[in-house]
């Protein structure tokens, strides 16, 4: 990793968060930023430079419903980084502890509602680092960025590019590996059937009338005039 590659993690991290009117409006000292420290290479460079003209480009309302639909709307492309380790597993609550721990020992605390694995955040958190330490953490993730830059190359998105400027850094090659196949997103978020169909499912009869049987409890008394 460069000796100095603070102000271009700080860039990706922001080009990784939510394309609001306020990061469009300082796309250019974003560029002038990435050019300024000389950490990646001319051709990454040039293909940063086409996200950020595709961003300054194009209708605003449809970059950000874009956004949405890539980011937050499929596990393989999601930014959350336990999304990719952890699932809904039980582990996923104690690694977000251990990592906001991570950032508070340095010195750092999250704003309220945001998440210690969001992608943004980490890099906000790295870039804060020495330059072997900061290598090193971004090593120890290099699988899930891969992972995550293969989803985007075959979304065919241009955000694939700041995936494989954080591989660079972490001193790793980009390169595509097998994304695993999603389901539909309505089957994926579909609620579970309650009770598993139990009206029907637990009769010994189903779909005929089955009689009902009130039995008195024995240990109760009576009440008087009953």
């Amino acid at each position: 990793m460069p000796n100095n590659a603070t102000l271009t993690l700080r860039v990706l991290a922001r080009l990784l968060s939510y394309p609001d009117a306020e990061l469009r409006t300082h796309l250019g000292e974003l560029q002038a930023a990435l050019h300024s420290e000389r950490t990646l290479s001319a051709g990454r460079l040039a293909e940063l430079e086409t996200l950020l003209h595709s961003l300054a480009a194009r209708d605003p309302i449809e970059i950000e419903a874009d956004y949405v639909q890539l980011f937050d709307r499929g596990r393989s492309t999601s930014l959350h980084l336990f999304e990719h380790v952890h699932g809904d597993s039980r582990d996923r609550g104690p690694a977000m502890i251990d990592l906001a721990q991570t950032y508070e020992k340095a010195g750092l605390y999250l704003a309220e509602g945001e998440l210690p694995d969001y992608l943004p955040v980490v890099l906000e958190f790295v870039s804060t680092q020495p330059a072997r330490e900061a290598k090193a953490f971004l090593g120890e993730m290099a699988h899930i960025l891969q992972a995550l830059f293969s989803a985007l190359l075959k979304r065919q998105s241009l955000y694939a590019v700041v995936l494989g400027a954080l591989l660079d850094i972490a001193g790793e090659k980009a390169q595509a590996v097998k994304v695993a196949e999603e389901p539909p997103l309505d089957e994926s978020w579909e609620e579970p059937v309650v009770f598993g169909g139990c009206s029907t499912e637990g009769q010994a009869k189903p779909g005929q009338p089955q009689p009902i049987r009130i039995v008195r409890n024995a240990a109760q008394n009576p009440a008087p005039g009953v």
